[in-house]
């Protein structure tokens, strides 16, 4: 039997989390009390019979070949007497309000609020994983809402927030949920993103691409081997997600988390920038956040200050125009320049919006284009 928690200790569990600088939500109409390890499954989608028994999920590059009783690599998917069944969906661990500069979307309708959902699990294996409490567990092991993509939707209208965002652990993780929630948000005019680590195949993502707006996506290395030894994941697949979000006119931003003898050198960097500017063109944000020690690696330091402005200097002499520094607050690094005269055309302090120059998407004191989505 599922144990229910009352509403004050669900605010304390999940407030122990790393999901720092969230409103959360306490609501009647769209969700049934917390309960720990609820799950709601539906049949997954993009996925193959291999005989009777077996299934494979081709969502993702790890290809997971399933027996019955038996999940994938991300927690999420069981198989069961031969169908596999999506136990993320309908069951997020997380529902906050947060600032859009949050994900971090700084070009993505500024100073405004955003709802942000997860549910347990993800396809990665990060060993400084800054929310692993609920990205390396499965969803029955977490505190969860019974809140259906309809729900999401009417808690967005509700508290008047212009756009959806799935988060925190990995969206694509539990893509079904995101799926349903984006069109049906889609129908009422709420904008979706996602801040996701970018790992899926084609086919699923094409048919996401329909429904998403906006997306963050954490380019985590530019090096293949440290891309599966650290993430369990690989580079290249990354960057075919954020060309393809790109040729699809979906507003991207990129993060990289710049970590101490891991990817802080310089040659890495210019590698990486230089493949943004020529793939993507000048004017693909770019963030460089801060790391601090945390899950498998809290023998690394924080990643120096100067550490980070470099690696914004070498971005922006590359070519690129919008590159910022994360995890800093009040640093200059965070403000949106004009790349024509120079301005500031928004002043950040963290996630608060201090000054906004922006008129129409174009720069308050020039008159240049701004890019991004505005309205």
């Amino acid at each position: 039997m599922k144990d229910k928690i009352s509403r004050r200790d669900f605010f304390r569990i999940t407030t122990a989390m790393t999901l720092s600088s969230a409103s959360f939500l306490f609501f009647d109409d769209e969700a049934e009390a917390q309960e720990m390890g609820y799950t709601s499954p539906i049949e997954a989608r993009h996925y193959r019979k291999l005989n009777k028994r077996i299934v494979q999920c081709y969502r993702c590059p790890n290809l997971c070949k399933i027996k019955p009783g038996e999940r994938s690599f991300c927690r999420t998917r069981i198989n069961r007497n031969g169908k596999l069944y999506t136990v993320a969906y309908s069951n997020p661990c997380a529902v906050h309000i947060d600032p859009i500069e949050k994900k971090p979307l700084f070009h993505f309708l500024p100073n405004t609020k955003v709802l942000s959902i997860a549910t347990a699990g993800c396809t990665f294996r990060c060993k400084y994983c800054q929310n692993w409490e609920i990205s390396q567990f499965r969803p029955e092991e977490t505190v969860n809402y019974d809140l259906s993509p309809q729900d999401v939707v009417n808690l967005a209208k509700r508290y008047k927030t212009p756009s959806i965002a799935s988060t925190y652990s990995e969206p694509t993780a539990f893509y079904e949920y995101m799926y349903d929630a984006s069109k049906l948000a889609k129908k009422e005019g709420i904008k979706t993103t996602m801040h996701s680590n970018g790992s899926i195949n084609s086919e699923p993502l094409e048919e996401l691409c329909e429904y998403l707006d906006g997306a963050n996506i954490d380019l985590k290395f530019f090096d293949d081997d440290k891309y599966f030894k650290i993430s369990h994941g690989y580079l290249s697949t990354v960057l075919e997600t954020i060309e393809t979000l790109c040729k699809k006119g979906i507003h991207v931003e990129i993060t990289n988390l710049v970590v101490p003898s891991l990817n802080d050198n310089e040659k890495e960097i210019k590698k990486m920038s230089t493949w943004i500017f020529e793939h993507l063109g000048p004017d693909v944000p770019l963030h460089f956040s801060r790391f601090y020690p945390t899950y498998k690696l809290k023998n690394l330091p924080p990643t120096p200050v100067k550490t980070l402005e470099l690696a914004r200097d070498i971005a922006m002499e590359v070519g690129l125009q919008y590159v910022y520094i994360g995890n800093v607050p009040g640093h200059s690094g965070e403000n949106t320049y004009c790349p024509t005269c120079g301005k500031a055309v928004i002043k950040r302090a963290g996630y608060i919006v201090k000054e906004n120059n922006l008129k129409d998407g174009t720069c308050g004191f020039c008159g240049s284009n701004i890019e991004g989505v505005w309205k």
